[in-house]
């Protein structure tokens, strides 16, 4: 995968770097959160997509569907972030058979994203990036094409590894 150009003033967020936990967003049914609530009970593994319903964000839903319980024998309990509206990742998860959250940062729109460093100011949406998170902190970070699905593969490899006290892949 090629690094993703720089989102915003500091670029995309990089292992090491802290994740901004205050910024709200919502999840699937509407309900509000903060991003720091991924990572109270554990690590989480976060996959952002640029929208859902499109090609290769729905084979990454598919995929990560699949792996759910993978992740979470691993340690790692996942979350998709988006800029889509609420009602229709609520849609696309039902779809999906999604038992994880799929965030909405639809408004203020790419609040969330641009604070991870991962909006696309011209398309409008979010940066195809998959964080590691752990208290508070990016453990591990992809950042993929934007018309190219990431292998979920690498994504479980990773969290073992890392999850294991590993360094990441």
């Amino acid at each position: 995968m090629t690094p993703a150009a720089p989102a915003g003033p500091g670029g995309p967020l990089a292992p090491g770097d802290a994740v901004p936990g205050g910024v709200p967003v919502r999840d699937q049914y509407g309900a509000p959160l903060r991003l720091g609530e991924l990572w109270e009970d554990g690590p989480a593994l976060l996959v952002l997509v640029p929208g859902a319903f499109s090609t290769h964000c729905t084979a990454e839903l598919g995929a990560l569907v699949a792996a759910t319980a993978q992740f979470e024998d691993a340690g790692a309990q996942l979350a998709v972030l988006s800029c889509d509206p609420v009602p229709v990742l609520r849609a696309w998860g039902q779809e999906h058979g999604a038992r994880f959250p799929l965030l909405s940062d639809f408004w203020p729109h790419g609040r969330a994203c641009r604070a991870l460093g991962a909006f696309d100011d011209e398309l409008g949406v979010a940066r195809r990036t998959s964080l590691l998170l752990v208290d508070g902190r990016v453990r591990w970070a992809l950042h993929g094409e934007h018309g190219r699905a990431r292998a979920v593969g690498e994504h479980m490899d990773t969290v073992r590894d890392v999850l294991a006290g590993g360094a990441p892949g």
